[in-house]
């Protein structure tokens, strides 16, 4: 499950739903994950653009991964504008078992922020200005990078 929304997310009623999918399917974990806009540097909140297939197929890769184990993934991201302590990126893995979720969680982040197809720019006196420092070229990318 990838869902996508506009600005901050509702990181409350997306653990909700997320918890009661374990439920329903008698999984013995669902291990989250939240990424919070930091206030630093002087910006006021990040903002996100993203290239929705790429992020599909990616997403989906890691979904065949988690099936493999008998898990699920679940994620949700924003697009647009995310201000300091707000939720820009959040991520649960449910599963029977807490192993699998404990092992696949940390690799499933970390390649996110290596590989999804998502831009980011730091939100600053009002201008969004491209975080070129801070982003990394995905591989097959092209003209996208």
């Amino acid at each position: 499950m990838l869902e996508l929304f506009s600005g901050s997310l509702d990181t409350k009623a997306l653990y909700d739903k997320w918890h009661v999918l374990a439920s329903e399917r008698n999984f013995g974990a669902c291990l989250m994950f939240t990424g919070v806009v930091r206030d630093e540097e002087g910006i006021s909140g990040l903002s996100f653009d993203l290239y929705e297939p790429i992020l599909r197929a990616w997403f989906e890769r890691w979904q065949e991964k988690a099936k493999a184990q008998g898990a699920l993934f679940c994620m949700a991201h924003s697009i647009g504008d995310v201000p300091n302590h707000e939720s820009s990126f959040a991520a649960a893995i449910l599963s029977p078992k807490r192993h699998v979720a404990l092992e696949m969680i940390e690799q499933f982040v970390e390649d996110f922020k290596a590989n999804a197809p998502i831009w980011k720019y730091d939100l600053k006196e009002g201008e969004r200005i491209y975080a070129r420092a801070r982003s990394h070229k995905i591989e097959g990318s092209g003209l996208l990078a």
